[in-house]
């Protein structure tokens, strides 16, 4: 069943409409909140991406970031058409020479579309979640005045370096049928190489524990768009956004904790098809300082602390990692039911209810709300925090163990699809067999 877009649809069009507005009431409410546009140069009529790069203090990696950009290639290798994206970088509260790199490289690359503009923000604004929406929402004013509602804002980072079939690979799982995609981000080999033995440890099992999950979701929950091979993230150093799906999401708020994540919870809420796509690609520094309080070098530096003091990474077991999955399919069975008009038992709902560890009259409550899954789960988790139960019930372990036993219970899922394969592949086979023997038969019989 595909979950993604056929409750999509139904809200859309059916007799359940969750919006409260219009596509073009998000549009109006979106422009609301602007002020003086940052570029007054237009796009181009052809241009199908804006990037956006917010940057602070990057002298060190900025030309490194803009020359990736630079040299984009298609899927086929050949040189992308510069005219088909755009560049609006960002340089915010700067003491270095960013700004001045930034300039001096658009001067020298004069074929690439690159606007770069320079703004101090008041010290109350002066932290990433404000300045990345400052630019998606410039970026979502400017596609959004050529027309065209899978034109796409993409976003990365100033000591960030996208591969060189970034913006292609983009376009081409938007084509696909996603709405907003989740590049992988990779940390610099030479990052990593400096970093102390317990801190590298850390991150490398970290983003193995979060590979694992991400596989074992797809054995237990398939998503049609975010199929394998996926990843797990969906970050601001490589996020893209049809202007579409940004204004119906309600673009991106201004939050201090990780203003990317937010945005993602955003997009779950209006029911987006995002895909973690594997081919979307960006290297970053594997810095301990970061320019923010949250993020990667922020996790990095936690993880030096922990090592210093002897302190044992832990994350949530296998087993708590499936019984979540397990349940929310099973939430989402019931939330199916009452949008086809058929109302699940009390007792089937108590039963979900005492299994994810909210109270069952709420959930019911909920469930008969027309509202989509996404924003359905995140209140059950919100709750889960509230409530307490769920947690428990469950005991933090060390990251090797989780991974351990995550290995073990996706060999056996691995080995059941291969087996499914296998049998399907001899149908066919049989299949193909039987029509030719019919035909051979016929064939004799009627010469």
């Amino acid at each position: 069943m595909n979950w993604t877009d056929t409750p999509r649809r139904v809200f859309q069009y059916g007799k359940k409409n969750w919006r409260d507005r219009e596509a073009s009431s998000y549009q109006s409410w979106l422009f609301e909140r602007f002020h003086q546009p940052l570029v007054t140069t237009p796009p181009l009529p052809q241009c199908q991406v804006c990037v956006i790069v917010p940057v602070r203090n990057e002298a060190e990696n900025l030309e490194s970031t803009l020359l990736a950009l630079y040299d984009q290639l298609d899927l086929t290798g050949k040189l992308l058409d510069r005219n088909r994206y755009e560049i609006v970088l960002l340089a915010n509260n700067c003491s270095d020479e960013s700004a001045a790199i930034a300039r001096n490289f658009a001067t020298t690359h004069p074929d690439l579309v690159l606007h770069v503009v320079e703004k101090t923000f008041p010290a109350a604004e002066a932290y990433i979640g404000r300045v990345r929406q400052v630019l998606m929402d410039e970026a979502y004013r400017r596609l959004s005045s050529i027309g065209g509602e899978r034109r796409v804002i993409a976003s990365t980072d100033g000591d960030s370096r996208v591969t060189p079939t970034w913006i292609a690979a983009i376009l081409d799982e938007i084509a696909s049928g996603a709405d907003a995609v989740g590049g992988r981000i990779i940390t610099d080999r030479e990052g990593r190489t400096a970093l102390d033995p317990y801190t590298r440890a850390c991150h490398l099992r970290e983003v193995g524990y979060r590979f694992l999950i991400a596989e074992l979701e797809t054995y237990l929950e398939p998503d049609p768009i975010d199929i394998l091979p996926r990843h797990f993230q969906h970050y601001g150093a490589s996020l893209a956004v049809t202007v579409e799906m940004y204004a119906q999401a309600g673009g991106m708020q201004p939050v201090r904790t990780p203003e990317d994540v937010a945005f993602y919870q955003a997009l779950l809420r209006v029911n987006a098809r995002f895909r973690h796509s594997t081919r979307v690609r960006v290297f970053t520094s594997a810095r301990t300082t970061g320019r923010t309080d949250v993020g990667l070098a922020n996790q990095l530096s936690k993880w030096v602390e922990m090592g210093r003091s002897q302190q044992q990474f832990l994350v949530e077991s296998a087993a708590e990692v499936e019984a979540r999955f397990e349940w929310r399919h099973q939430l989402r069975v019931l939330w199916w039911s009452y949008l086809c008009d058929y109302q699940p038992t009390h007792n089937a709902i108590a039963l979900l209810a005492n299994a994810l560890g909210v109270n069952w009259l709420w959930l019911m409550s909920e469930l008969a709300q027309p509202q989509t899954f996404g924003l359905l789960w995140e209140k059950v988790e919100q709750r889960q925090q509230t409530e307490g139960f769920w947690r428990q019930r469950w005991q933090l372990v060390p990251i090797q163990e989780a991974i351990s036993a995550l290995r073990i219970r996706l060999e056996k899922l691995r080995h059941q699809r291969r087996k499914v394969k296998v049998e399907s592949q001899k149908s066919k086979v049989k299949k193909v067999s039987f029509s030719t023997d019919t035909a051979f038969s016929y064939y004799h019989k009627i010469s």
